[in-house]
């Protein structure tokens, strides 16, 4: 009992510490941007950047998914005609 009192202690204390926060580097022209947007739709920067994160990351997935499978499929398409190249050839 006292253990998950710790943990849950250590995780609330990470909390308070800043865990939850990012600290990231962009271009001065992606932050005029991200100023822009803010001051155009009356919000704070930091709301623009999670609201971009929240909208970007699952498209991010999806195209990462799309080009798994695209990397896919065009192995197995080069490696049938690898194949029948070979069989061609014999």
């Amino acid at each position: 009992m006292e253990k998950e009192t710790k943990k849950i202690s250590s995780r609330e204390t990470r909390k308070l510490r800043g865990d939850h926060c990012l600290n990231v580097f962009v271009s001065y022209e992606l932050k005029d941007k991200l100023n822009s947007l803010a001051k155009r739709y009356d919000r704070t920067t930091a709301d623009m950047v999670r609201a971009l994160l929240n909208i970007g990351i699952p498209m991010m997935e999806g195209i990462s998914e799309a080009e798994e499978k695209m990397v896919k499929e065009y192995t197995q398409i080069f490696r049938k005609f690898r194949k029948i190249k070979d069989l061609k050839e014999i």
